[in-house]
């Protein structure tokens, strides 16, 4: 048995990076609201380590205003062409200012644009208001750097839980389950 999950990470996402077709760092996201009602989407895993697992979005959002009411999280990469999935659970912080403007910067500009254009989660009464609003961003930040909004950033999911999960014949699945325990992790196994 291992006693480091990140370290199985790396491996697992390795080989989901030179196996998997499409986005091998997409991942289910599910909150929860201040009531518990539970929501669920897919968004890109953006980096990780020790200290978490960082993805990036629109701090005025559904999923960031359940995360301000109920910092827990729980995240599910699933890689189906290698039959394996990781489930991670923990609670959320917030990325540094900086971290986040890194990361903006190396967005392609057209997702910048698109992230000052968008009023993520909000009704939209038309696809063209989005694409007009759109091409506002594009004249008012022509021949400039595109800075951060002050209300998008990153998230980090600090885990207590990590599972890793490998498909097997007949239902026979191996489950390995990582838990915090204080500055270590203690590794077992569930049953399929």
């Amino acid at each position: 048995m291992a006693s480091d999950p990140f370290h199985l990470f790396d491996e697992w996402s390795a080989e989901a990076r030179r196996s998997e077709i499409n986005d091998p760092e997409a991942m289910a996201l599910a909150t929860a609201d201040a009531s518990g009602r539970p929501s669920v989407r897919t968004v890109l895993l953006k980096s990780h380590g020790p200290d978490g697992f960082v993805f990036y979005t629109n701090r005025e959002s559904d999923k960031a205003r359940q995360l301000a009411e109920n910092p827990q999280a729980a995240l599910l990469l699933h890689w189906k062409s290698l039959r394996r999935q990781v489930r991670i659970e923990g609670r959320i912080d917030l990325v540094t200012d900086k971290q986040s403007d890194d990361y903006f910067a190396s967005r392609s500009r057209d997702s910048q644009l698109g992230a000052w254009a968008s009023n993520q989660s909000r009704p939209l009464d038309r696809r063209e208001t989005f694409e007009t609003r759109f091409e506002e961003m594009r004249s008012r930040f022509d021949g400039d750097d595109v800075p951060r909004p002050p209300h998008w950033g990153g998230y980090r999911v600090i885990p207590d839980r990590i599972e890793f999960w490998s498909d097997r014949p007949h239902r026979l699945h191996e489950r390995r389950l990582f838990t915090r325990s204080g500055d270590d992790w203690i590794e077992g196994l569930l049953f399929p």
